[in-house]
């Protein structure tokens, strides 16, 4: 078993080292698809441990030789992210169990967000709701591009956010795909295709983004509403939308 332990947290070593075997007996869920999330409490601490599930053979091959695997992406991402002054969860440790030589269960431990609003709650959002969110989420985006951060699954349960004192902060999580670099207009208009709500969402976002990056809003327009067209439509050739989708 492979352990890396964020020195932050040394007090966690024996936690972390017995989470294998604790895992299915301890804590709630609170995700479960291919992966698990569960949260557990320790002394005063509430923590986060996803469980990223067996890979086919190939990828075994892949991560167990060539490869960062997820888990550990997402162990190593959040300090370059923390370091730019956005938020994510901080990072506790990354798990690997092996088998036969090559990877098994793997696990990424952090502690726990307490925001508890996601994007879903968009979804069916009418004209009057929720424009002052949008908007603080717009520029949020905008300075993340800035700081060359480009989440690669910018979908609505990997943004979390509540309102603090009067603002709105956003956390970022499942960030195991990130790319780091110069982030251009089409890029940055193009993330945000997989997030939910109505056309006139869009354009909301769309315009302030655009004025946060000094980009024209009418083209900017353009290519948020294609790229969430193309997307949304590719989508529901195979699964079902869960939300009023007015394209």
């Amino acid at each position: 078993m492979k352990i890396l332990l964020n020195p932050a947290f040394e007090s966690l070593r024996a936690f972390v080292e017995m989470t294998p075997q604790i895992f299915d007996k301890e804590g709630y869920t609170i995700y479960k698809g291919r992966n698990e999330i569960k949260v557990l409490r320790v002394g005063e601490t509430d923590i986060n441990v996803k469980r990223y599930k067996v890979p086919m053979l190939f990828n075994r091959i892949i991560y167990t030789f060539f490869r960062k695997s997820k888990g550990l992406r997402a162990f190593t991402y959040p300090t370059q992210i923390l370091d730019k002054g956005f938020e994510t969860p901080e990072p506790i440790a990354y798990i690997q169990t092996m088998k036969w030589g090559m990877i098994n269960y793997s696990y990424f431990i952090s502690v726990h967000s307490p925001y508890s609003h996601r994007f879903y709650e968009f979804g069916n959002a009418h004209e009057g709701e929720y424009e002052e969110v949008i908007k603080a989420f717009a520029r949020y985006t905008a300075r993340l591009h800035n700081a060359q951060i480009l989440h690669k699954d910018f979908s609505p349960g990997n943004i979390l956010f509540d309102k603090v004192d009067g603002e709105y902060h956003f956390c970022l999580v499942d960030i195991n795909r990130m790319s780091f670099g110069d982030v251009s207009m089409k890029k940055g208009c193009e993330n945000f295709a997989r997030l939910w709500g109505q056309t006139h969402l869009f354009r909301l976002l769309a315009a302030e983004y655009a004025k946060e990056r000094g980009f024209d809003p009418e083209a900017c327009t353009d290519i948020v509403l294609e790229a969430r067209q193309k997307f949304w439509n590719k989508f529901r050739r195979k699964h079902q939308v869960k939300f009023d989708l007015d394209i």
